[in-house]
């Protein structure tokens, strides 16, 4: 199973301050523990929504740009992580042990997988999604 695990933004993430060296090698440290254990498919900080932008999309696929910064905080996210572990409970688990300050907050949701959308994920869909995640993992080498 696949958990996005999202870090969310505060007050002091969205005002851009920077972890500090020892903050940043602990994070460094418990990151060395997710690849060891072949939990950690991805992850990366974000920076504040000042440098963000949305895009909202109305009738006939019109957009309106809104550019940041975005208020409340707290609905923001800050980073984020992409696990592979065998549970939600595990996932929560390895949250549980990473370095956060008192008052942060994390988010831990499961990422769909193509047999959780039923026959309308059909064949030839299946196909095009297997060769796009190659395709993708091929520009990354």
């Amino acid at each position: 199973m696949r958990f996005m695990v999202m870090v969310k933004a505060n007050a002091a993430t969205e005002a851009g301050t920077l972890p500090t060296q020892e903050q940043l090698a602990e994070m460094g440290a418990f990151n060395e523990e997710l690849v060891k254990a072949g939990v950690m498919l991805a992850g990366e900080g974000l920076q504040d929504s000042s440098k963000g932008a949305r895009v909202r999309f109305g009738e006939g696929r019109s957009t309106t740009v809104v550019d940041g910064p975005f208020a409340e905080a707290k609905e923001l996210i800050a980073g984020f992580w992409l696990w592979q572990v065998s549970s939600r409970e595990e996932a929560i688990e390895w949250v549980r042990r990473a370095p956060f300050l008192p008052g942060d907050e994390i988010e831990v949701r499961q990422v769909f997988e193509a047999e959780d959308f039923g026959d309308e994920f059909t064949p030839e869909l299946r196909e095009q999604e297997e060769r796009l995640r190659e395709q993708v993992a091929s520009q990354q080498h």
